[in-house]
């Protein structure tokens, strides 16, 4: 197993020449970064293609566009997030100043996902950079040619003291774990991020977990139905299901299951048509191993809408998966994959309570026009984010700070929360000899 002990210390040597630190040189690198980006942005499709069939339309939009908005928004923002700030001074301390002065953490690690391999691992790092740090990327392994695209964007055009990406199997994760980072940026299972937790315990090193877990989709009786049906197929189908945020189950009132079930049938079949088997822009399942995991979820309940698959092409169609109950093994575990299990409900209160007493979900999806009943969800049920009649896009807003909780993540990031991650502020009162 290598060492990589040389690898940082080359970078805590540049980090302490105070380079980093330099805000116009954060805001060059940054550009330099998306200039980077436009000029390598066919080859990053192309080889997010490869690695899980996934169209140019999704990846344009949910690999480049969000890292180049993100880009963006931060150059915008920067030089004030960066600045010094003047806080009041406790009357017991009159005649001083107190400040809070954003400083680098220095050399971090940021491990990144396969399911969405660009972004994931590239918009971590822009939060890094803005902060000021040295970074070393390890991309994953189950998707080699978007991690050798990583590798030749950075290790070709910044040096590795500064900005670097490793690859490699999970025994190169396990090696730089045992590394003294300053800081670790994990995105993936809740059970790899357990492991990851324990490695950083070891130096107290200072993390965010960006994890997964189960995350509830509830139609109520006055839903939009026609609304939730197309949001809900777009949210869970897209990139076959393998989004972190997907929504993992449907909680639907048993008045409108039926009505629902019927126009989320015509959903997919507008979004993906017939024979999605054959459909060369639908998502691939990113290996063998995940898909025999989920053909297993097909002997759950009865196959509503959907269940082909082709272990050849690693594609399985859109499935609803109806007449579920809580204790099959579809619900008991992330899916991760284009498989939406459905439970009716006549009381609210009934799924409210099996919601609470299992781990915390990273996100949590609501279909009513009903205000009482958005308060009763958001008050008596703790999740990562959400959103109210619409799934996924709470993601997409460089103003809500996204993470997990609990189970699903510590932590979190996008827009100026991503700088505060990658950023520790110092507070400072300064008082006179007068």
């Amino acid at each position: 197993m290598e060492n990589y002990q040389d690898l940082l210390n080359k970078q805590r040597n540049y980090f302490r020449g105070g380079k980093t630190k330099d805000v116009q040189f954060r805001i060059d690198t940054l550009n330099k970064l998306k200039d980077l980006i436009h000029t390598n942005e066919l080859a990053i499709l192309s080889a997010v293609k490869q690695d899980l069939n996934k169209s140019e339309l999704e990846a344009k939009r949910a690999e480049v566009g969000l890292v180049l908005a993100e880009i963006d928004f931060t150059l915008e923002h920067l030089e004030s997030w960066a600045e010094t700030k003047e806080v009041p001074t406790a009357a017991s301390h009159e005649g001083a100043q107190s400040f809070i002065k954003p400083e680098p953490y220095g050399s971090v690690l940021v491990i990144a996902p396969w399911n969405y391999p660009f972004q994931l691992a590239v918009s971590p790092l822009v939060g890094a950079i803005a902060g000021g740090n040295t970074a070393v990327l390890k991309p994953s392994e189950l998707t080699p040619n978007t991690s050798a695209i990583l590798s030749s964007i950075f290790n070709d055009h910044f040096p590795e003291e500064y900005l670097h990406v490793i690859e490699g199997e999970v025994e190169t994760s396990t090696a730089l774990l045992k590394e003294d980072f300053d800081y670790i940026f994990f995105t993936g299972s809740t059970g790899v991020g357990k492991i990851v937790a324990e490695a950083a315990a070891k130096h107290l090193t200072p993390m965010t977990l960006e994890l997964g877990g189960k995350s509830p989709t509830i139609v109520h009786e006055d839903a939009n139905l026609d609304e939730a049906a197309l949001r809900i197929a777009r949210g869970k189908f897209a990139n076959a299901g393998q989004t972190c945020v997907a929504p993992d189950y449907l909680l639907v009132h048993s008045s409108v299951k039926e009505t629902l079930l019927d126009k989320l049938k015509a959903s997919i079949t507008a979004a993906y048509g017939e024979n999605i088997v054959e459909n060369p822009y639908f998502g691939h399942v990113v290996s063998e191993r995940h898909f025999d995991r989920l053909v297993d979820f097909l002997n759950n309940g009865t196959i509503a809408a959907g269940g082909q698959s082709d272990r050849s092409q690693l594609i399985i169609e859109p499935t609803i998966l109806d007449n579920i109950s809580w204790d099959d093994p579809v619900m008991q575990d992330e899916i991760f994959g284009p498989i939406l299990p459905v439970i009716a409900y006549d009381d609210p209160a009934a799924i409210i309570d099996e919601i609470v007493k299992r781990p915390k979900p990273l996100a949590l999806y609501l279909f009513s026009e009903d205000e009482n009943f958005q308060d009763e969800i958001l008050n008596t049920i703790s999740f990562g984010g959400g959103a109210i009649n619409d799934t996924i896009s709470h993601m997409t807003s460089h103003y809500l700070p996204f993470g997990g909780v609990g189970a699903s993540g510590m932590g979190a990031y996008h827009g100026k929360a991503s700088f505060d991650t990658f950023t520790h502020f110092k507070s400072i009162l300064k008082r006179t000899n007068k």
